[in-house]
C-alpha cells in the first residue's frame, strides 16, 4: 500500500519515478498532506495530459492530481454495491479511509473480485459414505480435484470475493482438516469448529464462536461452483430476505405420453413431457440473529430451518443458480468434476 502513497509536496518528476516503480501494477498513486490525510489521485495519464498543456516536471503535483477521487470510508455501511459501481468505471485500486481521511487501507480489484462483509461457514463434517472406499482414510473435503482439494476450490472463491472470515466445521477424520488448515490461506486464517457429534447440514453452525458480521453464508464444503457471491449477496440484500437458498435448476423429462385424467376419464395427453424444478444447492445466505433459531446440541439440517422459517412467516427467498454447479456425493460425481477442471482450469 505505501507504494502507491506520495505527499502532496513532490513534484510532478517525483510522482514520475514513483509510478515507474510501480510498473506491472495499478499505476494510480495516492496523495495525502501532513496530516497523512488524503487529497488527490494522481496517474501517469493525468500527468501525461498536464504536461501537453504545458505544466513542467517541477511543479508541485497539487497542480495536476485529481481532487475529485473515489473512495470508501471505513465502517460506515455496505461497500459491496459500491465497490460493484467502482469495478463499472474500471477502477483498479479503491483506497479505505477512516474518519479522518488516512489511507488504512487499499483493495485490489485486480486480486479480489469485490469486499463482501460477511462470515463463511463451510460445513466439513459429513463420511462420504458413497465415496468409499475413497474416504475410509481421507475425508470427503480433502480429495483432490484438479490440483487442489475439492473445499479448497470453495475457500479460495470465497477469499477472492473478499471474505476474511472463513469457518469450517469438522468430525469425521476431523484431525487432518485442522491440519490442512494450520497455516493461513491467501492470508486468510481459516478456523476450524470441532463438532462433538455429527448434527447434520446445519447444526454445528452454533459453535462458531463469533461471527463479525450480519450476515452469514453456509454451504456445504464438497460442492464444486463458479457462483458468483456478489450477485448472490446484492440479490439476498436488495431482497431484504431473512435467508436465501441458492437452488440449481433440475429437468424431468419423461419419455412417454402422459394422460390427463378426470377419475377414470382421459380427458387429453401430452407427449413426452418436460417438468422443471429447482433444487437445493446447499449454499445459503442468512442474517445472524437467524442462527439463534437453531437447537443446541440436536440434529438439525438447512432444510429444517428453511422450514422453521417458513412457519414462522419469515422472508425466505430463491437464488436462481447458473453456474456450474456440481455435488460431488457420488464417485460418478467425482469423476464429473475432475473432468470439468480439466476444461475450465479452476472453479476458485
Amino acid at each position: 500500500m505505501n507504494n502507491h502513497i506520495i505527499s502532496h509536496k513532490k513534484s510532478v518528476i517525483d510522482a514520475l519515478r514513483a509510478l515507474n516503480d510501480l510498473s506491472g501494477v495499478a499505476l494510480v498513486l495516492f496523495v495525502v498532506n501532513d496530516d497523512q490525510r488524503m487529497v488527490g489521485t494522481l496517474t501517469d495519464g493525468d500527468i501525461r495530459r498536464a504536461l501537453i498543456k504545458g505544466a513542467g516536471v517541477n511543479d508541485s503535483i497539487e497542480t495536476v492530481m485529481h481532487r475529485d477521487f473515489h473512495y470508501l470510508r471505513q465502517g460506515k455501511g455496505d461497500d459491496a454495491e459500491h465497490i460493484k459501481e467502482q469495478k463499472a468505471k474500471m477502477m483498479k485500486l479503491v483506497p479505505v479511509l477512516d474518519a479522518d481521511d488516512h489511507i488504512v487501507e487499499v483493495i485490489d480489484l485486480q486480486r479480489f473480485k469485490t469486499r463482501l462483509p460477511i462470515d463463511a461457514v463451510l460445513m466439513a463434517g459429513g463420511k462420504g459414505v458413497r465415496l468409499r472406499p475413497l474416504t475410509e482414510k481421507t475425508p470427503k473435503p480433502l480429495l483432490e480435484v484438479g490440483d487442489k482439494a475439492i473445499i479448497d476450490h470453495n475457500v479460495d472463491r470465497l477469499i477472492d470475493y473478499g471474505v476474511r472470515h472463513i469457518s469450517v466445521t469438522v468430525n469425521y477424520l476431523a484431525d487432518q482438516i485442522i491440519e490442512h488448515y494450520r497455516e493461513p490461506r491467501g492470508g486468510v486464517k481459516v478456523e476450524c469448529i470441532k463438532e462433538p457429534t455429527f448434527l447434520g447440514t446445519i447444526g454445528a453452525v452454533q459453535f462458531v464462536p463469533k461471527f463479525y458480521n450480519d450476515v452469514v453464508l453456509v454451504m456445504n464444503s464438497d460442492l464444486l461452483t463458479n457462483i458468483d457471491y456478489e450477485d448472490f449477496y446484492l440479490h439476498f440484500r436488495q431482497a431484504d430476505a431473512d435467508m436465501s437458498v441458492a437452488a440449481v435448476p433440475y429437468t424431468i423429462n419423461v419419455p412417454y405420453g402422459i394422460f390427463d385424467l378426470d377419475g377414470h376419464n382421459i380427458t387429453g395427453i401430452e407427449e413426452k413431457p418436460a417438468y422443471n424444478y429447482f433444487a437445493n444447492a446447499g449454499i445459503y445466505l442468512i442474517k445472524r440473529h437467524i442462527l439463534e433459531e437453531i437447537p443446541k446440541d440436536t440434529f438439525y439440517n438447512a432444510t429444517d430451518l428453511i422450514e422453521t422459517l417458513i412457519r414462522q412467516k419469515k422472508r425466505v427467498i430463491r437464488y436462481p443458480l447458473s453456474a456450474l454447479w456440481v455435488d460431488i456425493g457420488s464417485k460418478e460425481e467425482y469423476t464429473k468434476a475432475k473432468e470439468l477442471v480439466k476444461h475450465i482450469g479452476s472453479f476458485s
